[in-house]
């Protein structure tokens, strides 16, 4: 038991487990802006009479800032209890989360995101990579599904292009493999110059197959590419897939933000939560001079995500070298991942993850299946 000074009297007050588990929960997270007790667990608490040592389960990864994480924990413990010797253990444990009424997360996967925009050439795709990309980096087991059947762009994002997918029972699809995730797009079945001029019910079929008949394995996040608009896919996603959280992609000019609230708003009238809004393309930095230019304005995401009460997950940059480095099959993340722009992906992807980690739980497989016969 640690003993404390009471600053009431100069008396002294024992610091007893339960104090401390306490204190850790309401200790916010640098740059989460959540608190320990929101999105993770303290298991374990050990107080002695100088030392304090602590095992906390976070429910999102982020193996590549723990050293932060810990620092900062550390130090809320001693300034609060004077206490210098502080041991903080950290882990990761991914969940299911709710999902639509009358759907039930998918058995090999526990958390379906859409990555969406209401409108082309926003750079979602580019985004969407780089956020699994940066999930997968910190631990967790990620797949990479590309909705955009009409327009995909993964398998030359991730390196895959001529790639195909294998098929050992003819029934279910092996997904490919880059850069630790697990892929699965429509460029993998069709020739590159093959225009997909197909109705909307075959367009959702195709998305359904895609996502039904790959062999999925054990994945922490399946991240969705999904095509711009609020269209068929959009609508068999949010009735037939069980989602448990979309992001809105937007660039700061006001036409992106009218398509990117349409976007935003459909999701939430099928009940899918919309975890936030990413604002792509925010500042330009001349490599020669340094000069930092708003080329397609600014604050737009920022007010988006007021006007609706979100939260603004990230501001990325616009850059020559993302552009280079995710058509040469890798993207920032990997190629660069030192870089600041890399730092920015990473930064959205745990305020994301974490985002969606203080959801409610998925609760459906605790409870059997209730069948009424007649006798």
């Amino acid at each position: 038991m640690l003993i404390l000074p009471n600053t009431v009297g100069g008396n002294v007050t024992p610091s007893t487990e339960t104090d401390v588990k306490k204190l850790l929960n309401s200790v916010k997270l640098p740059g989460i802006g959540l608190s320990i007790g929101d999105v993770g667990r303290v298991l374990e608490v050990s107080v002695s009479t100088e030392h304090v040592a602590a095992k906390i389960e976070l429910g999102f990864p982020a193996s590549t800032i723990h050293d932060v994480l810990r620092s900062h924990i550390a130090a809320a413990i001693t300034a609060e209890l004077g206490c210098d010797d502080v041991d903080i253990e950290l882990s990761t444990r991914v969940v299911a989360h709710g999902v639509q009424r009358n759907l039930k997360p998918l058995a090999q996967i526990r958390n379906v995101i859409a990555i969406a925009s209401g409108k082309g050439g926003v750079g979602k795709s580019t985004v969407a990579v780089n956020i699994a990309l940066a999930l997968a980096n910190d631990g967790a087991s990620v797949g990479m599904l590309d909705a955009d059947i009409y327009g995909p762009s993964q398998p030359q994002m991730l390196g895959l292009a001529g790639e195909r997918p294998s098929s050992p029972d003819g029934e279910m699809l092996q997904p490919l493999q880059a850069h630790g995730l697990q892929v699965m797009s429509i460029g993998f079945l069709v020739d590159p110059d093959q225009p997909m001029i197909w109705r909307g019910p075959m367009v959702t079929s195709a998305l359904n197959q895609l996502l039904q008949q790959t062999s999925w394995h054990d994945l922490d996040y399946l991240i969705v590419d999904m095509p711009p608009g609020t269209g068929d896919i959009q609508l068999t996603l949010s009735q037939q897939v069980p989602v448990s959280g979309a992001v809105i992609i937007t660039t700061p000019q006001d036409i992106a933000l009218l398509d990117a609230r349409k976007g935003l708003a459909m999701f939430r009238k099928v009940s899918i939560p919309v975890l936030g809004v990413i604002e792509n393309m925010s500042t330009h930095v001349c490599t020669e001079c340094g000069h930092e230019d708003n080329i397609f304005g600014s604050g737009g995401g920022k007010r988006m995500a007021e006007d609706f009460d979100i939260e603004l997950l990230g501001q990325l940059p616009l850059e020559t070298r993302i552009r280079e480095q995710t058509d040469s099959g890798n993207p920032t993340v990997i190629a660069d991942p030192e870089s600041a722009a890399a730092a920015a992906y990473r930064s959205a992807a745990h305020r994301m993850a974490a985002l969606l980690a203080k959801q409610g739980k998925d609760y459906s497989s605790k409870f059997p299946k209730i069948v009424v016969e007649e006798s």
